[in-house]
């Protein structure tokens, strides 16, 4: 019976709720009114509630409702109201705010000194993240809310995160994690003179199969597997003892920089780096006639099948016309074989860096547009924020890697024995 009333009681608010809302937008369709800007229905509604509230709260202050005769003599009471106007959801909003003789009211709604409501930063924080500029967001709010925001305030409001990315980039980090991608991708940043610089990125899948964003930072120029190194050591100071597959890109050195980090690790050379690195050896138009040479090799069941199909490349027409590009798969070999050992399950999900390279894409995109940035802090700021838009590691099935973690999982279980604790 509980549960019907209930029922019952929530279909009736909801057809009182639709009453109101019909109410409301027949009274604008009569009076002409715009749903934003002053005088519009969103506006107006907004400016009722808020007022009804801050009234509420005084009555509560003062312990009496307006009109009460219990507030003769209280000591305090009602000293009419003061203009002042607000930023919210709905745009800018004028309000009457309630005096109090004694003045010592301290409205929550509305609390002294604020200029907007909880939920309009809100409204500034995406449109950040997805690289538009102070001046962008300015003339993007004017339009939508009819809001004029000053560049500080908006400064003010992103600002804010700062705190948010430290916490985060000093975040503790579980001790086991199946895969780690790492990449890099440049940002222009204003030291003296405009320079672009890396920027090094940590994408982990965690023992559920879901994607998180470690960290970023900022190198200096050119990437290096020094700083790598540097990087790694922050990860495994933060928690993280030990790595199943850490997958990469072929940059010299860095091989070395994670099995110093954790000797266990194997080290997987992205399938796809290594063929878009041998195909700019060759001409565009031998690419159809090389591509499925390319595939005999990264498709083949075992070592030795890869290793024949290498042979039978360097020993074609091609592979007498490209040396360099049987070469560069000849020096990869040990940082690529580790990927041939490992079953179709574990194969699907290392094939590549195209994970961390599709948020790459986002974060340049939100990079792209705001040409360079004056410092690095600002960069950091700007990414984090595009990270933070498109990565939550709660969101399973947005985050998710392979439609058949379990049985990864499985795979990874039995390949590396004892190193991962399958809850």
């Amino acid at each position: 019976m509980a549960d019907k009333d209930e029922a019952a009681g929530s279909v009736a608010d909801d057809e009182m709720v639709d009453e109101v809302v019909e109410r409301l937008l027949d009274k604008a369709d009569a009076s002409g009114a715009a749903l934003l800007g002053e005088g519009g229905l969103l506006t107006e509604i907004t400016r009722a509630v808020l007022e009804r509230a801050l009234e509420a709260e005084m009555s509560e202050h003062l312990g009496y409702e307006r009109g009460d005769r219990a507030g003769r003599g209280s000591g305090n009471s009602r000293n009419g109201t003061s203009p002042k106007t607000v930023l919210t959801d709905a745009g800018a909003v004028t309000l009457a705010v309630p005096r109090d003789r004694n003045g010592d009211f301290e409205p929550r709604m509305v609390p002294k000194n604020a200029r907007r409501l909880a939920g309009f930063n809100d409204r500034i924080l995406p449109l950040y993240a997805r690289g538009m500029s102070v001046r962008d967001i300015r003339c993007h709010l004017a339009q939508i809310y009819d809001v004029e925001v000053s560049p500080d305030l908006i400064s003010k409001v992103t600002d804010a995160v700062i705190d948010e990315l430290v916490t985060w980039q000093n975040k503790p980090l579980d001790a086991v994690w199946p895969i780690i991608y790492i990449d890099a991708l440049w940002v222009k940043i204003r030291s003296g003179s405009v320079t672009s610089k890396p920027v090094y990125l940590a994408v982990g899948v965690d023992m559920d199969g879901r994607k998180d964003v470690l960290g970023l930072w900022v190198g200096s120029e050119g990437e290096g597997a020094t700083t790598w190194m540097a990087v790694l050591s922050e990860l495994r100071n933060r928690g993280i003892e030990d790595v199943c597959i850490v997958v990469c890109d072929g940059l010299k050195g860095l091989p070395d920089a994670i099995t110093a980090t954790w000797p266990k690790a194997t080290v997987q050379t992205c399938v796809i780096h290594l063929t878009r690195a041998s195909l700019r050896l060759s001409s565009a138009r031998d690419h159809p006639k090389l591509m499925p040479a390319l595939k005999a090799i990264y498709a083949a069941p075992t070592q030795q099948a890869a290793e024949q199909a290498l042979d039978n490349l360097e020993a074609s027409d091609l592979g007498q016309r490209y040396p360099a590009m049987v070469r560069t798969w000849r020096s990869a070999w040990p940082e690529f074989t580790p990927y041939l050992a490992f079953p179709p399950a574990i194969r699907t999900v290392v094939y590549s860096t195209n994970m961390v390279e599709s948020i790459n894409s986002r974060l340049r995109k939100a990079t792209r547009n705001r040409g360079h940035f004056p410092s690095e802090q600002a960069a950091l700021k700007v990414l984090y924020l595009a990270v933070r838009e498109q990565i939550n590691p709660k969101a399973r099935d947005a985050n998710h890697v392979a439609a058949h973690w379990k049985e990864a999982l499985n795979q990874f279980s039995l390949f590396f024995e004892d190193r991962l604790s399958i809850q």
